[in-house]
């Protein structure tokens, strides 16, 4: 099993959904940096159940507690130590799916890989809540890249069968993301790039809730102040270190870059980027390998698309397995669930994007 994530930044999640606490160490600040707790908690609140029409009704406060590798406010050198109580626990909510499965959740494949050992309460360590963890790391890694002139900035930019402003949609996404753009998006309910969807979405949402059902998207993060050179070929690429950590995210299952599957159907005239000199530095007049060419930054803004399923506890009746009886059931999920995880999981891309950069970089 591997909660480990980093070479230099290391980071390293535990817990389950309804186990005590869940919680990150992490290897590799610089001792005397400073690490603010408050900060830690705004940046979770983020991606804390909020009360849209998306969001699951369990209330966790997801208020983070510094065990170690802290003193007075700044890094010690010692490994830091971060947890969140879970509270807000109903593990009854689970006790029909312990063995009837939930079509499309981690349910089955983690009873087969565990010989059914697995804590099923609340999905276990495939839960959502094992994102907060996640936070806890990049809302630190997010500080130092800012520090470094880096900004990762994350937003939707579908829900179901509604599209928003993409960064495709602007000839140079850098110029619109100014430090006020930035903190309009990232204080929003519903993070875009452009308010004139918001009420579509809204309503996408709202409908799959009213069904019983759940709806997906696509989730966008642009990286800019990225510098050339970051990034190894082959292995260590930038893509696929990215793509591995927002894969670690639940509910992602797809990565692209840039253009991505799109720049298939482009010829090459169309889909390469030509270059210029701008007196400073090296550009390209646009972006279709968003900022990534050889598996290392260009110095373009870095550009990538996550896309997430809908999420599969929904209250409508399915077929399934009970796995006790061996026989075919149907099953209704009970609980406490979103019907829309991409306005909370806008901060988790962001904190996924953030460790592998400061882990390059450091």
């Amino acid at each position: 099993m591997s909660y480990i994530n980093g070479k230099k930044f290391i980071v390293d999640i535990f817990g389950e959904s309804h186990s005590g606490a869940i919680g990150v160490v992490i290897n590799g600040i610089p001792p005397g940096v400073p690490v603010d707790i408050g900060d830690i908690n705004a940046f979770l609140a983020r991606r804390r159940p909020n009360g849209g029409v998306h969001s699951t009704t369990r209330r966790e406060s997801d208020t983070a507690e510094m065990l170690s590798g802290c003193l007075n406010g700044v890094a010690t050198g010692a490994p830091l130590a971060v947890i969140i109580r879970n509270a807000d626990v109903r593990s009854a909510d689970y006790e029909n799916i312990k063995r009837a499965f939930r079509p499309s959740h981690s349910d089955y494949a983690a009873y087969v890989k565990y010989g059914g050992y697995n804590d099923y309460r609340g999905g276990g360590q495939f839960s959502g809540r094992l994102t907060a963890p996640l936070c806890i790391a990049g809302s630190i890694a997010l500080k130092l890249l800012k520090e470094r002139g880096i900004k990762v900035t994350a937003y939707i930019s579908s829900v179901g069968q509604v599209k928003a402003k993409s960064y495709a949609d602007y000839a140079d996404i850098e110029k619109l993301l100014t430090e006020q753009k930035i903190e309009e998006i990232k204080s929003s309910l519903y993070p875009l790039l452009d308010k004139s969807a918001e009420e579509a979405i809204i309503e996408e949402i709202a409908s799959a809730a009213r069904e019983g059902d759940s709806v997906g998207g696509v989730i966008e993060c642009a990286v800019t102040g990225l510098l050339p050179g970051i990034g190894e070929p082959l292995y260590d690429s930038l893509e696929g270190l990215i793509a591995k950590t927002v894969f670690a995210v639940p509910s992602v299952k797809g990565v692209e870059f840039g253009d991505g599957f799109g720049i298939t159907s482009k010829r090459g005239s169309e889909a390469n980027d030509p270059m210029y000199y701008d007196g400073e530095r090296v550009r390209t007049y646009k972006n279709s390998n968003g900022g990534i060419t050889g598996g290392i930054s260009n110095g373009m803004p870095l550009t990538f698309r996550a896309a997430f399923k809908p999420v599969s506890s929904i209250s409508k009746e399915q077929d399934t397995v009970d796995a006790d009886k061996k026989k075919n059931v149907k099953i209704i999920i009970d609980g406490r669930h979103d019907a829309c995880i991409l306005p909370r999981a806008v901060p988790v891309v962001e904190a996924a994007a953030a460790c592998v950069l400061l882990d390059l970089i450091l």
